[in-house]
């Protein structure tokens, strides 16, 4: 494909083999004067307002220029420096993503040092493993709630210092080792040599260590991810390559360039969005905008009016939810909008839709879709999904409404995007193919011939290899070995995804499983959990569902309905429900709802994939309840312990609760 040959060829000022602070002072070079930066008054108390920046009235959003970026980044790391940060230092990032983020992880790797993460959820047990496995010298937290955590660990380190992103209160002032971030700020101000901070800059080599990212983890501890600069920085080029302003490309499509607006709201902890919302765009001239609270999503999208997001699947479907909902309020509404959605999936699947078809997605827009559309800000041009499996019905209906959807797949060890659809030839069900420099390779050893027979294409895990795949784990040399296997043609070895693709003819991927967590029945089937998961995502009655079955005779599931929409059908109906979501999920009638749709999504599947038995769950997987991990995967085997008696139920005590084979069933 023309495209495919564009982009490997393409190169500009933005690609390039330089560490990753070299990268952003040359965009501020080229962008001095634009908007980098943008964060709302309101919401912390910053330490920075006064000494850095000037306080954001309370709801809106202040912005900041490149230039003025630059200024806080190089005193940052000038203050950073006077604290005895030093080159090779590991130093921890313990806070929600905001503006202080973005700054002191760009100064921190300015003044030398690599940055290991923190999730803002981990307890102060994850909080000394998290700073105690890579020797951190030091940690910057948001707030006095996250200092606390930390100094509750801290005689098991070796802290050097704390610096918290907001004012605390007169009790720590003598806190030895405790800072705030403008006192950083102030000695970076009084110490800040321009010729020493560019010599910083210069003694640092694309292979120096730039981040751990620790994954997050569904089992076990947290592994940290070496990422070097050389790795970040080719995950940039290789987006830049695929999404950037080329040549080819026409002057309507839409690219991540210099001028592009995003609203950041991802854990920064995570590296999908510190590669895709932060590296890159800070690379590229775009201004990111720091959606500073989840409660307050909806009203930041329609100040900022950005022209694009990424985010998880989950947000995705919590969005159309919140749509969904509004349309509930009425019969009538509920009717135009099932209508409406109707026809942006026919409009979005027809070759040529022709005049009629064409109308109808015209009254379809004004009447639902625009005020979609206006409610994230008016000028949303793209969204990226990754981080997990997106609803092919979901993505379908958001590309029919105006609002498409780029998905695609990645991991932290390749820093982390390995996959994506591109904006010219979107293909709806897959990840898209490689990005340009990303080499891939599928194991079909892994996976039976005969569970996919139905495949086009090559099926089996997916190894890859390029510049930005990490050379392996801190400090953990068995699981490094273990995660590699050499390569036959003598070159770099191929790292072990995990993960089950399908390997098109087209070079698009496909994501199947995880293959730790395909389901392999007691009669030998295979069933990969996560399609029939995701194929509930546009349900209006059912929110969340997890598939069981390993060593069973059939597939069952756990189900978290969807509460507030059962309530408001029955009382739309007539009909009296219980109060609780626990006494909900004993009612005969809401059970008989959730059956009917899942009755309804097994006619999609094959036999033996089908949901025969299921168990309503009374809360839906969350961070803060445990049962989704911060990149809001499910944490499969806590839920399972937290609900055993539920799996138990569903195949009886003796794993025979329903006698029925899958195939005997239908």
């Amino acid at each position: 494909m023309a495209w495919q040959e564009a982009e490997r060829e393409y190169t500009d000022e933005v690609i390039g083999e330089t560490p990753l602070p070299r990268a952003f002072e040359d965009a501020v070079e080229r962008h001095g004067a634009k908007p980098a930066q943008q964060y709302k008054g309101g919401i912390y108390d910053r330490a920075l307002v006064g000494t850095a920046v000037d306080a954001a009235p309370d709801g809106e959003y202040a912005t900041i220029t490149y230039d003025e970026m630059r200024g806080i980044v190089a005193r940052l790391a000038a203050g950073f420096r006077a604290l005895g940060v030093d080159g090779g230092d590991r130093v921890g990032m313990f806070a929600a993503t905001r503006m202080e983020w973005a700054q002191c992880d760009l100064a921190l790797l300015s003044a030398g040092a690599a940055v290991t993460t923190v999730y803002k959820s981990s307890s102060p047990d994850q909080v000394r493993y998290l700073l105690d496995d890579p020797g951190a010298s030091g940690v910057v937290v948001e707030n006095e709630e996250l200092l606390e955590r930390v100094l509750s660990v801290s005689d098991a380190l070796d802290l050097r210092f704390a610096i918290v992103m907001d004012d605390v209160g007169e009790e720590y002032a003598d806190e030895d080792g405790v800072y705030t971030l403008d006192e950083v700020y102030e000695q970076g101000a009084e110490r800040f040599d321009e010729d020493d901070y560019a010599s910083w800059i210069d003694d640092l080599e694309p292979d120096d260590l730039a981040s751990l990212v620790y994954t997050s983890g569904t089992t076990g501890q947290p592994k940290g991810v070496q990422l070097t600069h050389r790795n970040l920085r080719a995950n940039v080029n290789q987006l830049r390559k695929r999404y950037g302003p080329r040549p080819d490309k026409p002057n309507s499509m839409a690219v991540m360039d210099a001028g592009t607006t995003t609203v950041s709201y991802l854990p920064l902890a995570h590296i999908f969005e510190r590669t895709t919302g932060h590296f890159y765009p800070f690379s590229s001239g775009g201004c990111v905008a720091y959606a500073e609270s989840p409660d307050t999503l909806k009203e930041d999208f329609k100040t900022v009016e950005p022209d694009g997001a990424t985010s998880v699947p989950r947000v995705y479907e919590k969005i159309y939810d919140a749509i969904r909902e509004q349309a509930s309020e009425s019969d009538f509404k509920q009717r135009i909008f099932e209508w409406a959605t109707d026809v942006s999936r026919a409009y979005y699947r027809a070759d040529r839709p022709g005049y009629g078809l064409r109308a109808k997605l015209w009254l379809a827009d004004k009447l639902v879709f625009s005020d979609v559309k206006a409610a994230l800000g008016g000028n949303i041009e793209w969204l990226s999904s990754g981080g997990g499996t997106l609803s092919e019905e979901l993505c379908t209906l958001y590309h029919g409404m105006g609002l498409p959807i780029y998905e695609g797949y990645g991991l932290t060890e390749a820093a982390p995007v390995v996959s994506t659809n591109p904006i010219e030839e979107p293909k709806l069900g897959t990840i898209g193919p490689p990005l340009p420099g990303v080499e891939v390779k599928i194991d079909k050893t892994v996976v039976p011939e005969s569970e996919f027979t139905d495949a086009l294409g090559d099926v089996g895990e997916l190894l890859v290899r390029g510049p930005n795949v990490t050379e392996g784990y801190w400090n953990k040399p068995e699981e490094t070995a273990a995660a590699f296997v050499d390569a036959e043609d003598g070159g770099d070895p191929w790292f072990r995804t995990g993960d089950i693709v399908q390997q098109r003819p087209d070079d698009y991927l496909v994501f199947r499983e995880r293959a730790k967590q395909i389901v392999v029945l007691s009669t030998g089937k295979n069933v990969a959990p996560t399609p029939i998961e995701d194929a509930f995502a546009a349900s209006d009655v059912i929110e969340q569902v997890m598939v069981t079955g390993d060593g069973e005779k059939f597939i069952g599931a756990l189900v978290v309905p969807n509460f507030e929409a059962l309530r408001a059908a029955a009382e739309a109906e007539g009909v009296d429900v219980p109060e609780t979501p626990a006494a909900m999920c004993e009612h005969d009638g809401v059970r008989e709802v959730i059956e009917a749709e899942v009755e309804a999504v097994n006619e999609r599947f094959e036999p033996h994939e089908r949901i025969k038995q299921f168990r309503l769950v009374p809360e839906e997987f969350t961070e803060d309840n445990d049962l989704l991990t911060p990149s809001m995967k499910k944490k499969r085997g806590h839920i399972r312990e937290r609900y055993q008696h539920l799996v138990d139920d569903i195949y009886g005590a003796d794993g025979a609760a329903d006698e029925r084979t899958p195939e005997a069933a239908d």
